[in-house]
């Protein structure tokens, strides 16, 4: 892991602390490579819930609560889309009891890349505890990452965790 994941691991972890909030993650194409990174971090017990790492279909929908309707039918968007890490990362919040929780799931290559998903497509979604409600606050944004699966997934984790920082300290 380089450097610069650490330095943002501490960060986080920083931030999770003056608030008292732990994070979970459910990782797709990243491997459990956010948590790995996390936990690198002396301490991050006082601040990390856990980590799924739910590569299946079957695994997104049994442990993280994510809809089978989003992988079965010719219209729906499959494990590689907004929809599915809006799921996975609400799922991990409501199955951990974390207070934040990022999510990936993403095409690292070299093969699984199509016209409308190339290899590199990355989806991302943060979800936070609204403190004011029972709901959650949640985004999603999508990348397009370079380099072999190395980089992909290197550039992934790096992504997660600055929107997982950037999420807590807008809070």
């Amino acid at each position: 892991m380089s450097s610069k994941q650490l330095a943002l691991s501490r960060s986080l972890g920083e931030a999770l602390q003056l608030r008292g909030w732990q994070v979970s993650t459910a990782e797709s194409c990243t491997g459990g490579g956010i948590a790995e990174t996390i936990t690198a971090v002396s301490g991050s017990s006082g601040w990390f819930s856990c980590g799924f790492v739910t590569y299946s279909n079957l695994a997104k929908e049994k442990l993280l609560d994510v809809p089978a309707t989003l992988f079965t039918g010719a219209d729906a968007p499959g494990a590689v889309s907004e929809e599915t890490v809006l799921a996975m990362a609400r799922g991990a919040i409501n199955v951990s009891g974390a207070d934040v929780a990022v999510s990936t799931s993403g095409i690292a290559g070299p093969d699984g890349g199509s016209p409308d998903k190339p290899v590199g497509t990355v989806w991302i979604a943060w979800a936070v505890r609204d403190l004011t409600s029972p709901t959650l606050q949640s985004q999603a944004r999508c990348f397009h990452f370079e380099g072999d699966r190395a980089a992909v997934r290197e550039q992934s984790v790096v992504a997660a965790l600055e929107g997982l920082l950037t999420m807590v300290d807008n809070q």
